[in-house]
């Protein structure tokens, strides 16, 4: 990777080059947005009968892999490019390297559609090694050993989704669907780590009369809990202590939530929605545990943490982080309130309607199918534009 200023890895180089490829939260969260609108109403029309059609992967396990590893995938790759230039100070992928990372993303995604399977699973493949090698890289020059952790998980969901590849051509003796769920877990992890950042600073950022102390101990607690509770419901171990260890994750993530004083979000939608976010992954923690002793669904676990959790922290991260990189005020206008609504709209109508009425899960899939894919839209409306032209304010990024 280089920059203008020859011999010198500047975070800050003068504008150049096409505005959408100057960083990497700009072509990837257009990508995810696109992919995220299209793929939930295509799937549902697959499950339903509505159309004949099959994917590359089998039409369940490849809505469950592009879920993962094409929407929330783009999401993290997207952020964590952009974040690391403000982390390490040094200069992220722009330019041609951008598109050459986003193309490998895009090409994947068209493949999963078309393309022989083999073809497929290797560009799949492709994009988290490079994408964990120049993150580590960044952080080893700038010393920036905090997040380093991040990096590896990275390497580790390539290891999960090689696992799913070889699985699904049976030529290894597992599960395909042990897989998704452990990239599920990782996504989860990812996002317990960050929501302990981002969510307490941004609430006191916004509301600086607002206290919140810092439990350092609290915040590795349930970031524990949460690590092994995750880890025994995919390896599938002892239904008791799985559902204890799930429990224990739900009651510490939910206290350290309330000590971020959730309620004084309400009225600033910008900020509510990463509290509801995570309230929705606390939410998923304890129908996990609930589905250990039979008495829900798994797939309502899943779905909370699916739907309302990443997806709402999805669009909450993605309409943040792309307002104060594009230059512009970190409010929610009606667009982002619209699509605020109709994100926790759908993860309400995906779990909690089907447990509450059963036989209205057509109609649920249907409905949470239209809002979520509606959120997404909107998302590209209001957007699209910024984030394919300069910043308002004239800055590099």
């Amino acid at each position: 990777m280089t920059t203008p200023a020859a011999n010198k890895e500047s975070a800050a180089p003068g504008p150049y080059g096409s505005p959408w490829l100057r960083l990497a939260f700009r072509p990837f969260y257009l990508g995810a947005a696109l992919l995220a609108a299209v793929i939930v109403p295509l799937w549902v029309a697959v499950f339903l009968g509505a159309i004949n059609w099959q994917p590359t992967p089998p039409p369940l396990l490849w809505h469950a892999h592009e879920m993962l590893f094409g929407l929330a995938i783009a999401v993290i790759v997207g952020f964590l490019m952009t974040a690391g230039k403000s982390w390490t100070g040094l200069a992220t992928p722009r330019g041609p390297a951008l598109g050459w990372l986003f193309a490998l993303w895009l090409s994947a995604r068209v493949a999963s559609l078309v393309a022989p399977y083999a073809v497929f699973a290797v560009l799949d493949l492709a994009l988290l090694p490079l994408v964990g090698l120049i993150f580590l890289r960044l952080l080893v020059r700038s010393r920036n050993w905090r997040n380093v952790p991040l990096a590896l998980i990275l390497w580790l969901l390539t290891l999960v989704n090689l696992s799913f590849h070889l699985s699904v051509n049976g030529m290894i003796d597992l599960n395909p669907m042990r897989s998704l769920h452990a990239a599920l877990g990782f996504v989860v992890i990812i996002e317990c780590v960050m929501a302990g950042r981002v969510v307490p600073f941004f609430t006191t950022s916004a509301l600086p009369k607002l206290k919140i102390v810092a439990l350092p101990w609290l915040d590795r607690v349930a970031l524990a809990a949460t690590v092994i509770g995750m880890a025994l419901w995919v390896t599938d171990g002892h239904s008791g202590l799985t559902s204890a260890a799930l429990t224990l994750a739900f009651a510490l993530n939910l206290v350290r939530q309330w000590r971020w004083h959730p309620l004084a979000t309400l009225g600033r939608p910008i900020l509510w929605i990463l509290h509801a976010a995570h309230l929705w992954l606390i939410l998923g923690l304890g129908l996990l545990a609930l589905a250990q002793a039979g008495l829900v669904s798994a797939s309502l676990g899943v779905h909370a943490l699916g739907v309302g959790a990443t997806g709402g922290l999805i669009l909450g991260m993605m309409t943040r982080t792309a307002r104060g990189h594009t230059g512009r005020p970190l409010t929610a206008e009606a667009p982002e309130m619209a699509v605020y609504v109709l994100i926790m709209l759908a993860a309400l109508l995906r779990v909690l309607l089907p447990l509450l009425a059963p036989s209205l899960y057509v109609y649920s899939l249907l409905a949470a199918a239209a809002a979520w894919s509606a959120a997404f839209l909107i998302y590209l409306w209001q957007y699209t534009p910024w984030l394919l032209s300069a910043r308002a304010d004239g800055k590099d990024g």
